[in-house]
């Protein structure tokens, strides 16, 4: 017969959910959920008490885009996947929900040992943050991350790609609509697949009840992309041939919007040399292709694209601190990026991204208002994930 869950209820604290601050001071944890939030008074009675009086409990961080499979510390990417890692990504996860974040979308892999993880930590039987798994992704002969696997020439070769990832319960389809920076021989400004081709990529992957991310880097990719409907560009550097956010066009962000699409951006703590070269041109074109997708209605949501060369995986919250002085975000609206839209934009807005009774007990606790000194979120004082407590140090 199994234990029954611990109840415990966190006083004196102040508490943001991820779109405001609550008129309460108390939050009841039960098992892996929020029963209830309130006052303490209200929900001490049969719950392990904690006094966290200068706290204030936010929703967990989301990594919209990582690669657990991947090495930050190598400069060039795998020739295949090596089945002897799986212990290695599986400290990279504990590593990653003891910075506080407590859900990530993997991108990628060659061998599915993510997923094998995923459901290691579904089960209790690893630390680590709810995994949301895409498997190998669909790219073309020698195109983008061909390394893992995914490659096919047509939509037919797609189908038996996303076939194979389904029978291994994948939880979205990736697809390369461009190349990218890691590969070799592959450019960023290329279009991997036909607009037919990725249109009913996409519209197999929706029939199978399955969101669909694209990497998308140059603009004509980017265009496609929103015409087959994916649900989150990944990216969107707006590439041209003038480089990174040369070629912003604003009928195309108009297109993403109106389609209800999520920009998954993937700032990591390294684009700080963009902000310290103040004569660099590419921040400037950065900024205002972030700004203008927002004044377009295109939500941006946090990621970092955790794996490739020196972007490491438990880095998100240093990586925000980034993110908000690139795009122009207010505190508030960094960490809505990374909580409330985030699981919305993967797919999770019922299970986390929000403090609110029933959803998942995936919180932080951080010294002071995160709303007023961001910075706080990069050293948590307290961190559950599911109602598994991960840290307390209070």
């Amino acid at each position: 017969m199994a234990a029954p869950a611990m109840i415990t209820t966190l006083t004196n604290l102040s508490i943001w959910d991820g779109e405001k601050h609550l008129d309460a001071n108390a939050l009841r944890l039960n098992g892996s959920q929020i029963e209830q939030i309130g006052e303490a008074s209200a929900l001490s009675q049969g719950a392990r008490l904690i006094d966290c009086r200068g706290l204030t409990a936010m929703p967990g961080l989301i990594d919209a885009h990582v690669h657990l499979e991947l090495n930050p510390d190598d400069k060039d990417p795998p020739d295949k996947t090596d089945l002897k890692i799986a212990p290695i990504m599986a400290e990279r996860a504990a590593a990653m929900v003891a910075a506080g974040i407590t859900t990530a979308r993997d991108l990628g892999g060659g061998a599915w040992l993510e997923l094998s993880l995923r459901d290691a930590i579904n089960r209790g039987e690893a630390i680590g943050p709810r995994l949301i798994c895409s498997g190998q992704p669909v790219t073309s002969p020698q195109g983008h991350c061909h390394f893992w696997n995914g490659v096919a020439a047509d939509f037919e070769e797609a189908k038996v790609v996303m076939q194979r990832q389904l029978e291994h319960d994948v939880d979205l389809i990736k697809v390369m609509a461009t190349g990218g920076r890691l590969t070799r021989g592959s450019k960023p400004t290329d279009v991997q697949f036909g607009q037919d081709t990725l249109s009913r990529i996409v519209d197999f992957a929706h029939a199978h009840g399955k969101r669909v991310a694209a990497h998308c880097h140059g603009t004509h990719g980017i265009h496609q992309a929103a015409i087959a409907g994916v649900n989150t560009i990944e990216h969107c550097s707006w590439v041209g041939a003038q480089g990174w956010a040369s070629d912003y066009q604003p009928d195309v962000a108009d297109l993403i919007a109106s389609r209800g699409i999520w920009v998954s951006p993937t700032v990591n703590r390294g684009w700080q040399r963009m902000l310290d070269n103040t004569k660099g041109a590419v921040l400037a074109r950065v900024r205002s292709a972030y700004q203008n997708m927002m004044n377009a209605g295109i939500p941006l949501i946090a990621s970092t694209d955790a794996g490739i060369p020196g972007v490491y995986h438990m880095d998100l919250p240093h990586a925000l601190l980034v993110f908000a002085q690139i795009a122009g975000l207010s505190a508030q609206q960094t960490l809505t990026s990374a909580t409330r839209d985030c699981a919305r934009a993967i797919g999770l807005g019922d299970q986390t991204g929000t403090l609110a009774a029933g959803m998942a007990a995936d919180l932080l606790l951080v010294h002071g208002d995160p709303l007023a000194d961001l910075a706080v979120i990069t050293d948590p004082a307290a961190i559950w994930a599911r109602g598994r407590q991960i840290k307390l140090a209070i």
